[in-house]
């Protein structure tokens, strides 16, 4: 089982192993090289851990003061020692990203415990005998007792989003671990108990302005920044040239001597697969040494088969490809690399929040009437942020197809919802057992969460907590498989609660994306950035090279006599979709991982 980790830490291993409780370790060596490894003990406690804890520096300090005396400088002991003073209310007070397991002898406990948005993963695996965990689902089916077979509601939820909802994987009877949860197990008594230690609070302040929350978020994301350097190795950047990676490359600049290294990734098929001139306007602002890597249809042929390996599940869009490329870059110059991830979902910088608020705005005109609490856009106020829609226009007509000025959550269900274009790419008999109602019911539990009374609250909380780990998920695998950490300062929980406290209006003034970071980030960014409206996310041609160097590839993957007989695919459609994907589509991506995913993991031993 360790083995199969071994890319997540090359540097270092150790086991464990006490009656009933093993625990295996494979160390990416980050902070305090020399002492901080695992697994690590304090007297009755044990840990292993997989993050970064960014203020254990503070942390530390405070349990110096309270009488504990520390053997290391590892974020690590910090962990052991804060269990030790305050039990599990200790994992409200750290601020970073971490899975960890910690045995307590004494009470016959162990405690799994993940970070508030996911960035690291924790997979766990339950019967009547055992608990496994892992970071990697591929270490969970290492153990002979464990089976690798599909779930079938959650390849329905796959076809439907690209990602999954709640604590199911794509195999059966194997769970993830919740962002902002614990889990406790009694050896005793052979019970866990889940529990959740945090999640952030939308209740509005309407008490400060919006100068007070535009200086709140200036000081902490120079925090955030500062801290996430934190390191005993060398620290760069990822680089594409949005408003998100350009501010956090700037600010960590302000804080690295020897000059930022900055990394960044473009395709030679055109201008709206390459946004390196933008990269080099905020490369050249922080002075940083700017890496370029170009990725090539035939890379993508030669590796995606062991990039699903490294996913463990097919997640998210094409991205995870140029992700990779870039990754690679960047693990032969650094050990850790910080990116811009999450900005969209805490400040709003999805193009379907603005659509949503559209048709909001239409009819409330057209009825004189509003649903919420405050006018948070008027058809008025809106139209001057028109334009950036215009790159947006199949999406529109897809989402005003049907259904106009229905409830909100069945309106934001259809934008998300990718199931329309692809259901019929599906063979009849796997069809018939797809039950959309039933998938937009568990979709409901999450988006009408009780403290998320306006519109943008709710989009913005189900994107952070819902789509935004099946990114975090890319993130880490794709820099773990390069043996990089990769470190995300935009969500430090201060910033969220921050901006989750905020007054809509001020957030999402006019229906204006990422209203209020722009605000914040006027006098740190270019004006060239800051001003962008063609926004592009890393697409990737898959549609260009579907015809032409990665056309044999997915022609034997997508016709082959494995994927007909496996009854999920129309053998019909799938000879269209190989030869007529469309610009940016993902009907082709999907198709692909699912039957790559079914090769690696089901019809195999992985």
């Amino acid at each position: 089982m360790g083995d199969l980790l071994h890319h997540r830490g090359p540097d270092d291993e150790g086991a464990f192993l006490d009656g009933p409780v093993g625990f295996y370790h494979k160390r990416l060596s980050i902070i305090d090289i020399n002492s901080g490894r695992q697994p690590m003990s304090d007297g009755e406690y044990t840990i292993v851990f997989n993050g970064e804890i960014y203020n254990y520096i503070e942390l530390r300090q405070e349990l110096v003061q309270k009488g504990h005396r520390f053997r290391t400088h590892s974020d690590t002991e910090v962990i052991l020692k804060m269990y030790r003073e305050y039990g599990e209310s200790a994992l409200g007070l750290l601020n970073g990203m971490f899975a960890f397991l910690l045995y307590d002898k004494a009470r016959g406990l162990l405690l799994a415990a993940r970070d508030h948005f996911g960035i690291k993963p924790l997979y766990f695996y339950e019967d009547e005998e055992k608990m496994i965990f892992a970071s990697e689902i591929k270490a969970i089916l290492a153990h002979p007792e464990v089976e690798a077979a599909p779930d079938r509601e959650s390849l329905d939820e796959y076809l439907t989003f690209q990602f999954l909802l709640g604590e199911k994987t794509l195999f059966r009877g194997i769970k993830k671990v919740l962002p902002g949860h614990f889990l406790s197990f009694g050896l005793k008594s052979g019970k866990s108990r889940l529990g959740k230690y945090w999640e952030p609070n939308f209740q509005v302040d309407s008490h400060h302005t919006q100068e007070y929350f535009i200086y709140e978020i200036q000081r902490l994301l120079e925090d955030a920044v500062k801290i996430q350097l934190r390191s005993d190795v060398p620290v760069g950047a990822y680089l594409s040239g949005g408003i998100d990676s350009s501010l956090v490359s700037i600010l960590a600049s302000r804080h690295v001597h020897q000059g930022l290294k900055v990394f960044t990734g473009a395709f030679p098929e055109g201008p709206e697969y390459d946004e390196t001139p933008y990269a080099e306007i905020a490369a050249r602002e922080c002075q940083a040494q700017m890496y370029k890597t170009y990725p090539t249809g035939r890379e993508f042929v030669e590796l995606m088969p062991q990039l699903i390996y490294y996913m463990d599940e097919p997640v998210a869009g094409p991205g995870l490809f140029p992700q990779y490329m870039v990754s690679r870059l960047a693990a032969d110059n650094v050990k850790v690399a910080l990116g811009g991830q999450g900005g969209d979902e805490i400040f709003g910088g999805y193009a379907r929040y603005m659509v949503a608020y559209l048709e909001q705005a239409l009819k409330g005109a057209i009825f004189e009437t509003n649903d919420e609490e405050e006018h948070v856009v008027s058809l008025q106020s809106v139209i001057p942020n028109l334009p950036y829609l215009r790159q947006y226009i199949p999406m529109m007509r897809n989402f005003w197809k049907k259904g106009a000025f229905l409830d909100m959550d069945r309106r934001y269900f259809h934008l998300i919802d990718r199931s329309e274009s692809t259901l019929k790419l599906y063979a009849e008999d796997f069809r018939k057992d797809y039950d959309k109602e039933a998938i937009f019911h568990r979709f409901q539990e999450v988006f009408n969460h009780p403290d998320t009374l306006s519109y943008y609250n709710k989009m913005t909380h189900f994107d952070l907590f819902a789509s935004l780990p099946g990114l975090l998920q890319v993130e880490d695998r794709m820099s773990m498989a390069v043996s990089l950490e990769s470190r995300v300062p935009l969500l430090d929980k201060r910033i969220v609660e921050l901006v989750c406290s905020m007054p809509v209006n001020m957030k999402f003034k006019g229906g204006e994306l990422k209203y209020i970071l722009k605000k914040a980030a006027r006098n740190i960014l270019p004006s060239e950035i800051l001003e962008r409206k063609d926004k592009m996310g890393f697409p990737v041609p898959l549609h260009l090279w579907a015809k032409n160097e990665a056309s044999d590839f997915i022609k034997d993957v997508l016709l082959s006599r494995p994927c007909r007989e496996r009854g999920i695919f129309d053998k019909k459609e799938m000879e269209k979709l190989a030869n007529a994907e469309r610009a940016f589509g993902r009907r082709l991506w999907g198709a692909l991982c699912i039957e790559l995913w079914f090769r690696r993991f089901i019809d195999q031993n992985p």
